[in-house]
């Protein structure tokens, strides 16, 4: 079973709904027994980073998630569920993140006729062809919705990259712990292939 982790913001219908399309037995828990009984967790991210963080320590699952990563089973996190890995972000300074992976989360410049927020269709360069990137060629397109960017202090965890203005390090794995900015949920084929291999990462 997969927990997406609730923790009272984020997108969370859309992951559920992907994961049932492609078949996988899940839940939408804030319970830190079940979460941390789950063979992998995803914790999805919508909103501003100071609220998410502000919501997963009301609700407990701040600490749930790191328990979690602890164990060393599969986690991915998903759009602010990547940058809620890193210390700390640009967007409300002083409030701390999770602190699992270290870089900066920084606003994406404002400049050369580029939108911010950055939403749309963007073709990445995957640098890693395992984990969730398992049998994808190419440059694929898929889907973000984002003002902020990380840029990952050790390159070696940045498994994906897209441009938008600045080099965007728009995916990372490290041991057991795997992230995008982008949205596979949202990123048709492609993304449901990404959530397979993440199915299968925890079977």
């Amino acid at each position: 079973m997969i927990a997406i982790i609730d923790y009272g913001a984020g997108n969370i219908q859309s992951v559920y709904k992907a994961l049932k399309f492609i078949g996988a037995e899940c839940a939408v828990t804030s319970d830190r027994n079940e979460i941390l009984n789950a063979d992998g967790a995803i914790l999805p991210g919508v909103g501003a980073f100071g609220d998410c963080m502000e919501n997963m320590e009301e609700s407990g699952t701040k600490d749930a998630v790191i328990e979690f990563i602890a164990t060393g089973k599969p986690f991915l996190g998903i759009c602010l569920g990547l940058q809620l890995l890193f210390p700390e972000s640009e967007e409300n300074k002083g409030v701390k993140g999770l602190d699992v992976l270290k870089g900066k989360i920084t606003k994406i410049p404002d400049g050369e006729g580029l939108k911010i927020p950055h939403m749309g269709w963007n073709n990445i360069k995957i640098l890693k062809n395992d984990g969730i990137f398992k049998g994808i060629e190419g440059e694929p397109y898929v889907y973000f919705v984002h003002s902020y960017y990380l840029k990952a202090d050790d390159a070696d965890i940045v498994s994906a990259q897209t441009e938008y203005g600045v080099t965007i390090d728009a995916a990372v794995s490290y041991k057991n712990v795997t992230a995008t900015q982008f949205h596979p949920e949202k990123s048709g084929d492609t993304g449901l292939k990404m959530l397979k291999n993440f199915v299968e990462m925890c079977d």
